[in-house]
């Protein structure tokens, strides 16, 4: 991020706050397909310069931005089924056939059980139907990914298989990571895993092509990073030992703010805490890849 691309120094210019979800959409949620992409023209066609959206993270419980599974992979929400479509990857009936859902609001219960279901049926059926150039940049986002993208699969594949439970209300092998169970479950699940892989890989391209349709546009796109992660995600569980926890792996301490004009009583986000003396014995990695990856998503 420069002077030149983006901040007051780069001369007066303006933009808008909107979420993806927020966007306009048959399927009952904003998406980052067509949809994003008029929204992108109409920005254009407006003279704002910047699209300011929330964290892109997966949503858990509460559906929340700011609560996510992951701080590195893409929420499966916003996938566009226009353009899964498009791609060859679901049948236009298949769409069709999809409940009627709210246009004034995203009913996320009725969203998550709809759309998920479609994704993983287009997942199933991803190697079969997609193009070669399109499984081929599959195979590359893998490789590319596999820092983060092995064990969220993981994580979210067993947080499916435990009813969606906080990952420290699993069974204690599994919640403490022993590697003998994680190697089974790796095995057990691995069709799950690698749906998880194919709707990372469908964020993550869809997106990669708004940004390309952004620049186009000269619209630049700001992010917004939490400075804290949720408890229940695929970075605590597999990294216990960068935050302030307890031995059964609950929050030793949590985030919150205290009493101002936005509330009187404060607030308790419940986050962990860091431990940064072990943050700075490691050099700070995790947080440079933190980092490095939610650059590579907005300018």
């Amino acid at each position: 991020m420069t002077a030149s691309t983006i901040g007051p120094l780069a001369g007066r210019a303006a933009g808008i706050l909107l979420h993806p979800t927020s966007l306009p959409g048959r399927f009952g949620i904003g998406e980052i397909g067509p949809q994003a992409h008029r929204w992108l023209e109409r920005l254009a066609q407006m003279r704002q310069q910047y699209w300011q959206v929330l964290p892109l993270g997966p949503t858990g419980f509460g559906d929340s931005p700011y609560q996510t599974l992951s701080t590195f992979a893409g929420n499966p929400l916003v996938i566009s089924l226009e353009a899964v479509r498009d791609d060859g990857l679901v049948d236009a009936g298949r769409l069709d056939a999809l409940p009627q859902l709210p246009a004034d609001h995203v009913a996320f219960g009725d969203v998550i059980g709809a759309k998920l279901t479609v994704l993983h049926e287009v997942a199933a059926a991803f190697p079969r139907r997609a193009s070669p150039g399109l499984r081929d940049s599959f195979s590359q986002f893998v490789d590319d990914s596999r820092d983060w993208l092995e064990d969220y699969a993981l994580f979210v594949s067993l947080k499916a298989r435990f009813a969606g439970r906080c990952w420290t209300e699993w069974p204690a092998d599994v919640a403490g990571r022993e590697s003998g169970v994680l190697v089974a479950a790796r095995r057990e699940l691995a069709e799950v895993i690698e749906h998880a892989r194919i709707g990372q890989f469908l964020f993550h391209e869809q997106w990669r092509r708004l940004r390309v349709a952004a620049a186009v546009q000269g619209i630049s796109i700001i992010g917004d990073l939490p400075i804290f992660v949720a408890h229940d995600s695929a970075d605590v569980w597999c990294r216990p030992e960068l935050f302030a926890l307890t031995a059964d792996g609950r929050p030793d301490v949590v985030a919150g703010v205290p009493p101002d004009y936005f509330s009187q009583t404060g607030q308790r986000w419940g986050n962990p805490l860091y431990r940064w003396d072990v943050h700075e014995a490691e050099g700070f990695a995790w947080w440079i890849a933190r980092l490095r990856h939610a650059f590579s998503l907005v300018d």
